[in-house]
């Protein structure tokens, strides 16, 4: 008989061993790979390989933090942020930070509903070396607006919620989505900022880019710079695009010609027509602009002014649940040139479920081609097809 101290040392190792079988034999988990689900696009363009795009670029020369001559221009990155959304913040600023903004140092731009916290200040301040400004929502930006009937509101969340409409009951998701479509470009903070690079928490971005993407916004004469191109709910916009018809009618001076606009793209129905359907004629596309590179002049402008402060009137924002997205969209499917919409496939992004993938060795930790490493039936809410088809690749 074994002495006990041997006898445990022999059944460690006999669980050891079991346990590296055990390891050995198990099948790893499969790998998500791309796919195609449209036969008319027979291959991601995402596969092929990715350059940065043509024409002269601005590299990152002279771009100190702390150099007052350096060749930035008036932009910011800019956020939306709760505190509690802290460590969020910091991984995007982190992913962000690694890619891009060490080299050229771009000021971030935090907007909150409430003050930040000290915490919040503090860690997000450690991640860059570029300016960090914290501002406060003007109280009057983010409230309800008295021409909305809160008993109205509240029974329609309630359909919202029943029809499963993603935070259709959460009246601070109504308000977030009204002020990023039409307010926040009013910031006292902004008055004189003109691009824009919107983050979000717990996004990732994949590649390093060498150029700097406001100068080429600038230098270009783009408005608007997207990565990911999708559907929507349409039961969360049934009246939108009838509301968009009826000030287009009357302000046909804003609409461009169709042969410049991507307004096929925002009318597609053979692609999902059930969403065109229920949205009463619009596709529901629209640029995921949780990514949204954009020139707030656009914003700015009498055709849009008109156009958001039209939707507003509507209550849509708080009666359904429009998004600043299809708002966005919409606008500048119809008011702006499509040849100024531009896709960055060069920026490898990440917002769960949804990933921008592009072929380049400059990009890291994204399987090339990748639309999402969700279930396959979220294949189905890639809209990036319509847009190559009725626009390009621009």
């Amino acid at each position: 008989m074994f002495p006990k101290p041997v006898r445990a040392l022999v059944l460690a190792s006999t669980v050891l061993i079991i346990f590296l079988m055990v390891q050995l034999f198990k099948r790893p988990p499969p790998v998500k790979e791309p796919r195609i689900v449209y036969p008319d696009m027979k291959t991601d363009p995402n596969l092929e390989e990715t350059h940065e795009p043509p024409g002269i670029l601005w590299r990152a020369d002279d771009y100190a933090a702390d150099n007052p001559n350096a060749p930035r221009i008036n932009a910011t990155i800019l956020s939306l942020v709760r505190n509690e959304e802290v460590d969020g913040m910091v991984q995007s600023m982190r992913d962000l930070e690694r890619t891009w903004n060490h080299k050229f140092n771009y000021p971030w731009t935090f907007f909150n509903d409430v003050p930040f916290t000290e915490e919040f200040k503090l860690k997000t301040r450690a991640q860059t070396h570029a300016q960090c400004f914290y501002e406060l929502i003007p109280k009057e930006h983010w409230m309800v607006p008295n021409w909305i009937n809160h008993d109205l509101v509240r029974e329609s969340g309630k359909m919202l919620a029943e029809e499963g409409t993603q935070y259709g009951n959460m009246i601070s998701y109504h308000q977030m989505c009204r002020w990023n479509s039409g307010l926040f470009y009013h910031h006292p903070a902004l008055k004189y900022t003109r691009y824009y690079w919107r983050v979000e928490p717990k996004v990732h971005f994949f590649c390093d880019i060498d150029y700097d993407v406001f100068r080429y916004m600038h230098d270009h004469n783009k408005t608007y710079g997207f990565t990911l191109n999708l559907y929507d709910d349409p039961k969360s916009m049934p009246s939108l695009w009838p509301e968009t018809m009826r000030f287009a009618e009357a302000h046909l001076e804003y609409v461009k010609n169709d042969t410049d606009n991507a307004r096929a793209w925002l009318e597609d129905k053979k692609r999902r027509p059930e969403h065109n359907e229920k949205a009463n004629g619009y596709s529901t596309c629209h640029f995921w602009s949780n990514f949204e590179i954009a020139d707030m002049e656009f914003w700015r402008s009498r055709a849009y002014e008109d156009y958001f402060n039209h939707l507003d009137r509507a209550g849509g924002f708080f009666y359904e649940r429009w998004g600043d997205a299809p708002v966005h969209s919409i606008a500048l499917g119809l008011f702006e040139d499509a040849s100024k919409i531009h896709w960055f496939r060069d920026i490898g992004y990440q917002h769960i479920p949804y990933f921008n993938c592009p072929n380049s060795p400059k990009c890291k930790g994204c399987t090339t081609g990748l639309f999402t490493d969700g279930e396959d039936f979220l294949y189905k809410e890639d809209c990036r097809p319509n847009w190559f088809k009725y626009v390009g690749m621009g």
